[in-house]
């Protein structure tokens, strides 16, 4: 897994918790304790912060997804030989286990 799909996953996983947290929020809106209140301040807190995260983590991917295609495109033939390269070295690697 490449450390952008590794991103993506996380900002999913972080989207789908903030949306839970916020539904929990509305749904437990009518508990107006004290302590509840300063929970539901905390929480919010949270939510924000993890939202602000979540913007951050996805534009940082796509930079590094530009940035790949940048360097592929500058150098088209150096990334094939490195695949190319790669390639091979995993193919053998995984023929010696074989045997």
């Amino acid at each position: 897994m490449t450390s952008v799909e590794a991103n993506q996953r996380l900002t999913g996983d972080l989207k789908s918790a903030v949306a839970d947290a916020e539904e929990l929020m509305r749904a437990s809106g009518g508990n107006a304790g004290d302590k509840a209140s300063e929970i539901r301040s905390r929480l919010a807190n949270a939510i924000e912060t993890a939202k602000a995260t979540c913007q951050r983590l996805e534009e940082k991917s796509v930079a590094a997804a530009k940035a790949t295609d940048r360097v592929i495109r500058d150098h088209p033939y150096e990334s094939l030989g490195v695949a190319f390269g790669l390639g091979l070295l995993i193919g053998v690697l995984v023929s010696r286990n074989r045997n």
